[in-house]
């Protein structure tokens, strides 16, 4: 690896591609400098650790939360931001190569941010750019990212992740949070209860890693009856651009359906809810989707700060 941390891959240093790049002991140090962003932005600001360096926000899918908080974390650490919003807009349109964009791309920016509809898209960016990649979201596989900023918002509401009851609800199967959430809660021993949408049911080799990292799971078939005892909630919403035709919708949480839920119990949502949460739920204190997307900022604020904070 070079002085400046370029050539760094997901074995090898600050890149982020999957949950799997992430054992315990870095979890917990990212949460806890998340923490310590928190009482930072509270205060007079973050330290300027990336003054002059330059981030490449590659985003060929739509999204707000991610994408605007990776470039407020990045304009708060002092850095720029450069950033392609759509496919259409980019050579990939005249059809370059995604290999050969995050080439090019390496020698204007310090580190590059990936959205990409394909599968696998952030580990094959990894392999040939030749700085920092971080995973935004690669169709149905994984967002590393939005996996810290929900284990931060478990963690705060529930004082810890050990041993967590979380039931996770909605589209299983093409639900990249889900999928990389239950990965890394699987390493905390976390009970999980899966309410599918229909047949949008976790895939079986992925259930299979889930359980090998320490997750027990169980199954309802409704969210009410996976209620008791629990301590979050986790609702998604179908993933319509990967499906065709399916029809499925999500079952609606409504207040009706928390009557019976533990007081301590909280709902969680990557957003955007899209009728999977009944509005009137946002005034209950069960709800903390809001937190939930207001912690994206202190976590892209670690996941940035380790990649450009300990350079001379």
């Amino acid at each position: 690896m070079s002085p400046d941390g370029r050539g760094d891959t997901p074995e090898g240093g600050r890149s982020l591609v999957s949950v799997r790049d992430l054992d315990r002991d870095r979890i917990d140090t990212i949460l806890d400098e998340a923490e310590r962003f928190q009482k930072a932005l509270d205060g007079d600001g973050p330290q300027q650790t990336a003054s002059n360096r330059v981030l490449a926000a590659l985003f060929y899918e739509p999204s707000t939360r991610t994408r605007l908080s990776f470039e407020s974390a990045m304009q708060r650490l002092g850095g720029d931001t450069i950033t392609i919003s759509e496919a259409s807009a980019s050579s990939m349109a005249k059809g370059e190569s995604l290999a050969d964009t995050v080439r090019v791309v390496s020698g204007y920016a310090d580190a590059i941010v990936l959205r990409h509809p394909r599968q696998g898209s952030a580990r094959l960016a990894a392999r040939f750019a030749d700085v920092p990649v971080v995973n935004a979201g690669d169709g149905a596989g994984e967002h590393p990212t939005q996996t810290l900023t929900d284990l931060l918002t478990i963690r705060q509401a529930s004082g810890s992740l050990e041993d967590a009851t979380v039931v996770v609800a909605g589209d299983l199967r093409y639900g990249r949070t889900v999928h990389s959430l239950g990965l890394a809660l699987g390493i905390y021993g976390a009970n999980l209860r899966l309410v599918p949408t229909g047949d949008l049911d976790l895939p079986a080799d992925l259930e299979e890693e889930i359980r090998s990292r320490g997750a027990s799971i169980e199954r309802a078939d409704a969210i009410g009856d996976a209620l008791p005892q629990a301590d979050i909630l986790y609702q998604t919403r179908v993933q319509e651009e990967r499906i065709e035709g399916t029809g499925a919708r999500p079952e609606t949480v409504t207040l009706e359906t928390l009557r019976e839920a533990p007081a301590g119990l909280k709902v969680m949502h990557p957003l955007p809810r899209v009728g999977g949460i009944d509005p009137a739920v946002d005034d209950s204190d069960h709800a903390v989707y809001f937190e939930q997307a207001r912690n994206g900022l202190p976590i892209r604020l670690a996941v940035l700060n380790q990649i450009f904070g300990d350079r001379s």
